[in-house]
């Protein structure tokens, strides 16, 4: 079932071929108008300035039938606004502040696998970061998307190297659901060397693309598919970003879309890391350190709820002050009477001498020939 009719499909079709993904001159049109009367201004030339000018030479070359049959024969699916498929909140980018002239709700969005793109945008979260990653940050990306994947929530990123690889292999391994956002067709491998991952994710997962198949990856392409990534998720994990990095432009627009930005730390001698440490210390994002933490941030309230991390408790954390205090006073090495103790201490001897009898109860304190010391077995809680 879909609200979209046949012919506001294909001129999707077409306007997906003959524009640029992320033309916020087109896009933001298509919004406002629908597709069908862009398309009919454009073919009979009512569409001025710029955007008609690079768009109609276009024109002739598109067949729309054929494209979604070709598509259709590659396994790939045209997915558009109004589709039950199409994820309500890729409709927040008609809202967001657009960058680098990249913006706008896509006009269609190409995908391929088993996974449907609104069940896959329900609990996501993007984990992304450098393509030049340290051990140190893959082994971080990897972790986190594991845990989200044990949690039954979709880790999206782009399929690159370094941190997107190592987000969807971290998914992949644990039998979770990943999303690859491509700046290229969904039939193309980008990079090549992750054919295999690209093709694995599209047999288990989902391939998803605002440029038509057969599309190459240019860097605007890579600029306009960030926005897709950071809109099909609750939250984005910057994981290793240096400070001229895709994976900034990611957060720059999930916090324009009001999503949950988090970094995670690194050594503050890292180059790789001093993107992230930068949106840390602008308050733009929220440091974690795990994917528990991350559960904690993007799930609903309490649900991820995690407690404070505290060192285990001991036998000191559990006594009554006046007993910690005459504890403090009790010597390690030499033993010494209580009046030696209670001077110490600060307590009148009575109430020294009760404490003394408790603590070795507890067996704290050790007594011989009416001296005191700290019991050296294995209850002493000497330190601080």
């Amino acid at each position: 079932m879909t609200s979209v009719s046949e012919s506001e499909r294909l001129a999707r079709v077409v306007l997906s071929r003959i524009g640029e993904p992320g033309d916020h001159r087109l896009t933001d049109l298509v919004h406002e108008l629908g597709a069908s009367k862009v398309l009919s201004s454009l073919q009979g030339q009512a569409a001025g300035g710029e955007l008609g000018a690079d768009l109609a030479e276009r024109l002739e070359s598109v067949d729309a039938v054929q494209e979604l049959e070709r598509a259709s024969s590659q396994g790939i699916r045209f997915v558009v606004p109004g589709d039950q498929e199409w994820p309500a909140v890729l409709d927040d980018l008609a809202h967001a502040p657009h960058l680098h002239e990249r913006g706008g709700v896509p006009v269609g969005l190409w995908c391929r696998g088993v996974l449907r793109l609104d069940e896959a945008a329900e609990n996501a979260v993007a984990v992304v970061g450098s393509r030049s990653a340290t051990t140190y940050g893959a082994d971080v990306a990897t972790g986190i998307a594991a845990t989200l994947a044990r949690a039954s929530w979709t880790v999206v990123s782009g399929a690159a190297f370094g941190i997107d690889q190592a987000a969807h292999r971290g998914a992949l391994s644990n039998r979770g659901r990943t999303v690859a956002v491509l700046a290229c067709g969904a039939d193309r491998a980008y990079p090549a060397a992750h054919r295999s991952l690209i093709d694995y994710i599209a047999d288990v997962g989902l391939l998803v693309s605002e440029a038509p198949p057969g599309c190459a990856p240019t860097r605007i392409r890579f600029l306009a598919r960030n926005r897709i990534i950071a809109a099909l998720s609750r939250g984005a994990v910057v994981v290793e970003a240096a400070v001229r990095s895709g994976a900034l432009n990611t957060a720059s627009w999930a916090g324009g879309l009001g999503r949950t930005v988090m970094g995670i730390p690194g050594p503050v001698t890292s180059a790789p890391s001093a993107g992230a440490h930068q949106l840390i210390r602008a308050r733009d994002a929220l440091l974690v350190t795990s994917g528990e933490e991350v559960l904690e941030a993007v799930g609903p309230m309490g649900t991820f709820a995690l407690a404070d991390p505290r060192e285990p408790e001991n036998v000191r954390d559990r006594l009554p002050p006046r007993e910690r205090q005459v504890l403090d006073a009790v010597p390690l090495v030499r033993a010494v009477d209580s009046d030696s103790i209670a001077r110490t201490a600060g307590i009148a001897h009575g109430r020294t001498k009760e404490a003394l009898l408790a603590l070795h109860r507890a067996g704290l304190v050790e007594h011989s020939l009416g001296c005191w010391r700290v019991s050296p077995g294995p209850a002493d809680s000497s330190g601080a």
